[in-house]
């Protein structure tokens, strides 16, 4: 399989704490990965650093993505790309309407105009899949929304833009049992439409359900202290990260 994405000894740290601590992962095109690890382990701040959040200073080791050095690219020329994060709390962005918001992002990702009205069609579909009333595309980005519309907001964002890569960080947070099944309906699309590959932080895994997973790490004090498959989802279930922590 080719490979989508190496992540080589990252570290990385927000003012003077250091917080990843010599992470390596390795991705190929359409794979599962699942990050599970317990609070402040460094989940999200792994997936900030991949696509390059100025957030976080990198200070050693270097990410390969599609074969290109992206350490230290900027966040939306990674993006450009084709690597996609949704936000464990997506921000209002007053002033944009969510159609807009989408349109202005394919025409850069692009690198080319849409035609508008095949844009609003593919629009109306992918908001049919996950449920979503059409008057939410002519509302003001995740202004007024709940948690769970932001969530799907995301979810539409990633289908629309058909990224080679995308990173989940605590989608299902929040998320009532009819919510996540509609947000796994749209992860579901994105797999069989799409076929990018995912990599899914997580501290539960319901959103998992339907999904067939290739691997999963589980970090603790921003190191991988195991691997392996889908086997590790279970046995965290059942026993939490103790035995990890210990290590």
């Amino acid at each position: 399989m080719t490979q989508l994405l190496k992540v080589e000894n990252l570290k990385a740290k927000v003012e003077e704490t250091e917080i990843l601590k010599g992470i390596n992962l390795e991705v190929n095109e359409g794979e599962v990965h699942v990050i599970l690890g317990p609070n402040g382990a460094g989940k999200s701040t792994l997936g900030s650093a991949i696509i390059g959040s100025p957030e976080y200073e990198k200070t050693d080791g270097k990410i390969i993505f599609k074969g290109e050095d992206i350490t230290e690219q900027s966040a939306d020329k990674i993006a450009k790309l084709g690597m996609f994060l949704t936000f464990q709390n997506p921000i209002e962005v007053p002033g944009i309407s969510m159609s807009n918001f989408i349109k202005n992002a394919l025409e850069q990702r692009n690198g080319q105009r849409i035609r508008l009205w095949d844009f609003k069609k593919q629009l109306k579909e992918t908001m049919e899949v996950l449920q979503i009333d059409e008057s939410y595309a002519d509302r003001d980005l995740n202004v007024g929304f709940s948690g769970g519309e932001k969530k799907k907001a995301e979810i539409l964002q990633m289908l629309m833009l058909k990224p080679d890569l995308a990173i989940l960080d605590e989608t299902d947070s929040g998320l009532d049992v009819d919510a996540v099944h509609v947000v796994s309906k749209g992860i579901e699309k994105y797999r069989s439409t799409i076929g990018g590959a995912l990599i899914i932080i997580t501290h539960s895994t319901r959103i998992l359900e339907s999904l067939k997973v290739d691997k999963t790490h589980i970090i603790v004090d921003g190191r991988v202290v195991c691997e392996g498959g889908s086997e590790l989802i279970d046995e965290v279930n059942k026993n939490g990260f103790e035995k990890y922590e210990a290590r």
